[in-house]
């Protein structure tokens, strides 16, 4: 699952190529299937999102729920390439995006009627 955040005038009209950039990013970091998209855009008004002095309108908060398993290397890659493809796609420096993974045990995510631990997956997590 992932959400992301940013001011409503500013993400509806990326929300679309945003969505295909974390999407490629997931499958090129972590090996996902290309169709695992769960992506939530949350668009806020001004006098609702408040962010940090010296960024712009752009700022984008990106979370991403994962089941724990990724080495260090492939979270950090995930985010290395987040950072670079959203510049390189949508000019949204990386001042402007704050990403953060939450790591949950595989038995706490319940999906297709069982928990993350009992599913078939058709990828692999330990990567």
């Amino acid at each position: 699952m992932i959400r992301v955040y940013g001011l409503r005038q500013h993400l509806d009209p990326v929300k679309a190529k945003l969505s295909d950039v974390i999407n490629e990013c997931m499958v090129d970091a972590l090996s996902f299937s290309g169709n695992k998209r769960a992506h939530r855009f949350i668009p806020m008004d001004p006098e609702d999102f408040f962010y940090p002095d010296g960024r712009t309108d752009a700022y984008t908060v990106i979370e991403i729920s994962l089941m724990e398993g990724r080495s260090a290397e492939a979270r950090k890659k995930l985010i290395r390439l987040l950072f670079d493809r959203i510049e390189e796609n949508l000019g949204i420096a990386p001042i402007d995006v704050e990403i953060t993974l939450f790591e949950t045990p595989a038995g706490n995510w319940g999906f297709r009627g069982m928990t993350g631990d009992e599913a078939a997956l058709n990828y692999q997590v330990d990567v």
